[in-house]
């Protein structure tokens, strides 16, 4: 493991002003992947622009756990859907400029 990829938890939260528990309840419902090492929780760097997201719904909007879930469901979606779209127009100009 490249340690420094993760982030400890708790530094996560004291930068963010969030409990551990907010970030063990997103884990629980999947929102988010973290490990443990000798009992320090971290996550990886990579979750952080999701997480920030999460929690800019959750304290500036209000949106409860499950609402997050939801919302981040639709996203991936969105972003299927997208690259989708992308890839049936790139065979369209290949069928159109043969």
């Amino acid at each position: 493991m490249a340690e420094n990829h993760y982030i400890l938890v708790n530094t996560i939260c004291v930068q963010y002003n969030i409990e551990p528990v907010f970030i063990e309840n997103l884990h629980s419902i999947g929102l988010v992947e973290f490990i443990t090492i000798e009992n320090n929780t971290f996550l990886h760097q990579d979750t952080l622009t999701d997480l920030e997201k999460m929690i800019r719904l959750h304290n500036e909007l209000n949106v409860n756990l499950e609402g997050i879930d939801v919302v981040f469901n639709l996203l991936k979606k969105v972003d299927a859907l997208q690259q989708e779209l992308a890839l049936a127009k790139n065979k369209l100009h290949f069928y159109e400029n043969h």
